[in-house]
């Protein structure tokens, strides 16, 4: 494993095993996309103050022409959860999905901040790359099985590419002037398919499968991402070698959270996450595992969604309730209204986590039932009806006080100190944005986690005597 980097880096604690910076004249990716659309949002910058006139781009509950998006509210406090489907991302035939989990007293900021900002910088990425490579403009994708020299050092790009933007993502957000990161975070699962390639990167335990049919045309699971949690043998070494402790509390045996060396604080269940700037120096990363998969004709959809799913859903269940959908347009909704009716069953005593889908469906297709029935929102749209209901949230809910979310970071203070963070949060916000390995993972059948609420970590001044 590698060294500890200091805070004051732009990286931490890593196990990078690509260290070698990637050429880019080999990136066959200039079939992204139309000059016109690259030139006008060439910089990130500029193009976070025009995401609402961006075509076919959704982050609200409703459907596209090739999936569906919901996000429904927990009992834990403002729905910190983000979504995002962005088609013809590059391209026509390129398709951007993300999920995003927040949590600490100022989760539901970072997670939209993400939502937002890191497609971006994924997208100007691949256009740097694009521009600055040598040859024909218009050299098609590589078949690997043509030619693999050339397939890996496409890969090679791709992973570069997913590496820096996840690494400026993170280093924006220790620059926000208005927004606290030092005990609040997100977790990303984000992928952009490209004709039959998949390409995804992930940090934190949100989760992505894929439904595909076996050789009798029964549609199985495949798990496309590991949960990164602190207990994985390898995320647990790297933290404990930059002098982080990993252990689990007695009432909640089950979940390994991460601690400061001299502090029982601030309890994170993920071994990597954007922001999180209080555990940074001590293991907790922003690198994203990486991974490239050539979809078939057998491979039918995907699922990204958040742990709220997860925690109470097997992969092959989720792959059940979506197939079973009476329409596509309305999958994602059956299956966060699936995981409430778990979350009533097997955690009676214990209050629902925020839920979020993506569905998104690999033949191109969706149905065509009423768009009264399943209203798909665009960016545009949103944005007018933000202008005519700011009190509103995200995901069309009204915001209402309450609790702060729990499982994620724990601490031994009471609540106040959090809703006083929530209040000036909020106030700060922008109205769009207030409101509300290596193994395979399944969902956490049969396991209570101890109800409790996040509060803001206490330091102290002085280490404890030997």
């Amino acid at each position: 494993m590698g060294g500890c980097v200091s805070s004051s880096s732009s990286s931490t604690c890593s196990s990078r095993s690509n260290g070698e910076r990637v050429s880019h004249e080999c990136l066959g990716i200039s079939m992204f996309g139309r000059k016109r659309i690259r030139r006008s949002l060439s910089d990130p910058a500029t193009a976070l103050q025009h995401l609402s006139s961006i075509p076919n781009r959704i982050f609200t509950n409703g459907k596209s022409r090739t999936s569906c998006i919901f996000t429904q509210q927990g009992r834990k406090g403002v729905n910190q959860d983000a979504m995002i489907v962005w088609e013809d991302f590059m391209a026509e035939d390129v398709t951007f999905c993300g999920v995003f989990d927040g949590h600490g007293p100022h989760g539901h900021l970072v997670a939209r901040k993400v939502r937002d900002a890191l497609p971006l910088k994924l997208k100007s990425l691949l256009q740097s790359f694009e521009s600055n490579r040598n040859g024909n403009p218009q050299l098609e994708a590589v078949d690997p099985d043509k030619d693999q020299v050339m397939a890996d050092k496409m890969d090679a790009n791709w992973r570069e590419a997913f590496l820096q933007s996840y690494k400026a993502m993170d280093k924006e957000l220790r620059s926000q002037p208005n927004l606290d990161c030092f005990c609040s975070g997100s977790t990303a699962v984000t992928l952009i398919k490209q004709g039959s390639n998949l390409y995804m990167g992930y940090i934190g335990d949100s989760r992505a499968i894929l439904a595909s049919k076996d050789e009798n045309d029964s549609m199985v699971a495949v798990q496309l991402t590991v949960d990164l949690k602190p207990d994985l043998p390898k995320e647990a070494e790297r933290i404990k070698q930059c002098k982080g402790r990993v252990f689990a509390l007695q009432d909640e045996p089950e979940v390994h959270r991460v601690w400061l060396p001299y502090d029982n604080a601030p309890g994170l269940a993920m071994a990597r996450a954007f922001g999180d700037f209080c555990v940074k120096e001590y293991g907790v990363i922003s690198m994203p595992e990486f991974s490239h998969r050539v979809l078939t004709e057998r491979d039918q959809f995907i699922v990204l969604a958040s742990d709220g799913v997860w925690d109470v859903l097997s992969n092959e269940e989720v792959v059940d309730i979506v197939s079973s959908a009476p329409t596509r347009s309305s999958a994602a909704r059956i299956l966060v209204d699936s995981a409430a009716r778990e979350w009533k069953t097997k955690y009676p005593t214990s209050k629902m986590d925020d839920c979020a889908v993506v569905c998104l469906f690999l033949d191109g297709h969706m149905d065509m039932e009423s768009d009264n029935e399943e209203q798909c929102f665009s960016s545009a749209t949103l944005q007018r009806y933000h202008s005519d209901n700011a009190a509103e949230s995200d995901d069309g809910h009204s915001s209402e006080p309450s609790l702060q979310r729990n499982f994620t970071v724990r601490s031994g203070e009471e609540n106040d100190a959090y809703k006083r963070a929530v209040v000036e949060a909020e106030a700060e916000a922008n109205p769009e944005s207030v409101v509300t390995e290596d193994q395979k993972w399944s969902g956490l059948e049969g396991v209570t986690r101890v109800n409790s609420l996040v509060q803001l970590p206490r330091f102290s001044a002085e280490r404890p005597g030997p």
